[in-house]
């Protein structure tokens, strides 16, 4: 039969920002995608990584500012497409560059890519996703070596590709975000990206132009020191997954390893901010 998901379906009012809130307190307990909708948010679990006690670790169920009710259901692995389908869109950024799915026609732009979630983070829906993209864009990747750690869906290594980057490597801890990434690069016929299943501890002593991390506070505080170990001189580190609160904690963390602040974007109080090493 396959794996089994929950889909959780949120009715939140108001939606903004507690729609956002929630998304990222849901992604700390196990939660692994997340679709916004008119009313809230669906988001899927793994029916075996379920417990009704994650709940109470939600701060967000307990602000008195806020109203949050759900339904449940399960969603058999074979019913994921035909699931998320029916809510996603095309995603278009600086007008040069769209991420679409497969059965959305081809567009006109310079980049355009072809994603197929099937459980993964990572279409360009969530803020900091497409905050990522728009970043990229106005970085030179033409010769450059990558990292997307915490890859999700492979979008961010993608884009990487297509904009001239000679070697990326993407990796996910997720096994289903591994195998995802690894059908949506061949889908979008990159040849220089590299997919594997893990974190940090599989770097060694890779050295990369370009690092892309789209994970959340915590890993990304945990992490920080890696990247800064593992970027070249004159190289870019870009970081998006949390909120406009915690920028100071990634500056200080970021000041430590000789990274120095660049500029950051904000979009309903999530952060991308850019750093380099001089």
């Amino acid at each position: 039969m396959g794996l089994v998901h929950i889909e959780f379906d949120f009715s939140i009012t108001p939606k903004e920002p507690f729609a956002d809130i929630l998304i990222a307190e849901l992604g700390e307990v196990g939660f692994e995608s997340f679709v916004e909708t008119d009313s809230g948010a669906l988001a899927y679990i793994l029916k075996s990584n379920w417990d009704q006690n994650l709940f109470s670790d939600l701060m967000v169920l307990e602000n008195p500012n806020v109203s949050i009710t759900w339904t449940q259901k399960e969603i058999p692995q074979e019913n994921w497409n035909a699931a998320w389908e029916k809510s996603f869109h095309p995603i278009h950024v600086g007008g040069i560059c769209t991420v679409r799915a497969p059965f959305h026609p081809e567009e006109n732009v310079e980049y355009d890519i072809v994603i197929e979630p099937k459980m993964s983070f990572g279409t360009g829906h969530h803020e900091t996703t497409y905050m990522m993209l728009k970043r990229m864009l106005d970085l030179e990747f033409e010769g450059k070596t990558v990292l997307d750690i915490g890859c999700g869906t492979g979008v961010l290594a993608i884009l990487a590709n297509k904009r001239g980057a000679i070697h990326v490597d993407a990796i996910d801890i997720d096994e289903w975000c591994y195998i995802n990434t690894q059908e949506n690069i061949e889908r979008n016929d990159c040849k220089d990206i590299h997919a594997f299943q893990g974190d940090v501890s599989l770097l060694g002593n890779k050295k990369y132009d370009i690092i892309l991390a789209n994970i959340n506070r915590n890993i990304l505080l945990e992490d920080i020191p890696v990247y800064g170990k593992a970027l070249n001189e004159k190289g870019s580190l870009l970081l998006s997954g949390f909120y406009k609160k915690d920028l100071n904690g990634i500056k200080m963390a970021c000041k430590s390893v000789k990274l120095d602040f660049i500029d950051n974007l904000e979009k309903n109080n999530w952060v991308a901010a850019h750093y380099r090493r001089w």
